[in-house]
Formats: structure tokens, C-alpha cells, sequence
């Protein structure tokens, strides 16, 4: 796996081709969009017949990001829970999975709209937003406001490759704002030029589309030219 370094807000950060950031100074890693219980909450809403596997799957690629760069700090960038209750929903294994992961780490549970009250049972804190240093953790960017982290857009790109068109999730940075793609296994994606996250990056920026063990980066250019489709995996949008 080759991470792919960025420079934001003077500080130098570590993008992974698993779909987190890594800032090694401080010993921190943060990934986005977890929704956990996602399936449980589709099968309890009568809404389709999602395999119950979702929150294991999840948990697993955690696992491997919390091994390969051994954090003391652990910042979870909203809607780690696909809804407020899913955290109580947990199957006792993936409970006990997920103490384990947290155990003896810092935690810091930003809270998304889906999400929007503190997990129950679990360790660290919870916050609308958090910052450290020069840089802010959050769940959704606002136009104009200050830059840093964010997930909840769950951004995916499109590069032109001799064989066409490749789409895949990505991180979308320019010189201020990192915005993290979604790390669940049941997340779907929307198109960076869609006019909610093209109002983030006027000027365009960079995107790092994930791609097996490296990313694959690209200048985007102004993202208010166009105006694509909505299109969203699995049948929820993002947030």
C-alpha cells in the first residue's frame, strides 16, 4: 500500500489507498462515513434485503488501518452509525470487535446527521467539531468557512484512461479543505462535480481516486462547470 502525501493547512498529512488520512506528527488517523448498522437499520425499515454483513466487513478494514500505522489517536468524521440507535443494535462479536479496536487509543466521535447523538458504550468523546492545530474535523464543509477535514459527500471521481472512463471513491483536496471518501462497506458515492461538493472547490483541486494498494491523482479543474446526474450506490444518499 503507497500512501500519497498532501500538504494542508502547513501540515503534512499521509492520504492510504484504504480511504483514511494518517497525520503522522500527531499519531492520528481519521476516516469518514463508517455507517455501521446499516444493514440492520434497512432490514428493520422493511427497505430491501441488505446481507447483515456490513458492520463485520467495516470493522475488519479498520482493523487492517489501525495495524499498518498503529495511531494513538482515532478521529471518526460522522456518521460512524448508519442512525442514532445503531450503536445499541451491535451483534455482541462486533461489539466486543470494536472495543477492542478502540482499546487503549484515543477516540474522538465527531457527530454526522445520521449520527447525531454520542454512541452508546463506547469510549472517547463526542463533538459537533474538533480541532487540533491549524486544522478542524468535521463532518460536513461549508462554503466559506474554514478549511480542514471532512467526510459525509462521499466523494467519487471519474478519470479518463485509455479504456475509458474509471470511476472510483476519492479524497478531493485543494489547499485548504480534505474531503475523505466513505470507508463503509455499504456506501455509495457522489460524482465530485455534483453542485454540492463543486460549491466547496470553486477552483477546482485534486483528486486521489483509491485504486487496489495506490491512488491515482488528477488536477480537476473548476468544478462549477458542470452539472452531473446524481448517483448514489446502494440506494442511499450520502450523509
Amino acid at each position: 500500500m503507497i500512501a500519497a502525501p498532501i500538504h494542508l493547512a502547513g501540515e503534512r498529512l499521509m492520504l492510504d489507498p484504504g480511504g483514511y488520512v494518517v497525520w503522522p506528527a500527531e499519531r492520528l488517523l481519521a476516516v469518514a462515513d463508517l455507517h455501521l448498522e446499516k444493514g440492520s437499520a434497512f432490514a428493520a425499515r422493511g427497505r430491501g434485503l441488505l446481507p447483515p454483513y456490513d458492520t463485520r466487513e467495516t470493522l475488519e478494514r479498520l482493523a487492517l488501518a489501525l495495524r499498518r500505522w498503529k495511531p494513538a489517536r482515532l478521529v471518526l468524521l460522522g456518521d460512524s452509525f448508519h442512525d442514532a440507535a445503531g450503536s445499541a443494535r451491535l451483534p455482541q462479536g462486533e461489539a466486543a470487535m470494536l472495543a477492542r479496536l478502540l482499546a487503549g487509543i484515543e477516540v474522538v466521535w465527531v457527530l454526522g446527521n445520521h449520527d447525531p447523538v454520542a454512541p452508546a458504550g463506547l469510549p472517547g468523546v463526542a463533538v459537533e467539531e474538533w480541532r487540533l492545530g491549524p486544522l478542524g474535523f468535521r463532518h460536513v464543509a461549508r462554503p466559506g468557512a474554514g478549511g480542514g477535514l471532512s467526510g459525509h459527500f462521499h466523494p467519487k471521481a471519474t478519470m479518463q484512461t485509455r479504456a475509458g472512463g474509471v470511476t472510483r471513491p476519492c479524497f478531493l483536496a485543494d489547499a485548504k479543505r480534505l474531503l475523505l471518501p466513505a470507508f463503509g462497506a455499504y456506501t455509495g458515492g457522489l460524482d465530485i462535480r455534483d453542485p454540492a461538493i463543486a460549491a466547496l472547490f470553486p477552483r477546482g483541486g485534486r483528486a486521489f481516486l483509491r485504486g487496489g494498494d495506490r491512488l491515482f491523482s488528477f488536477p480537476t479543474g473548476p468544478l462549477r462547470a458542470s452539472v452531473p446526474r446524481r448517483e448514489v450506490a446502494t440506494g442511499t444518499a450520502p450523509g
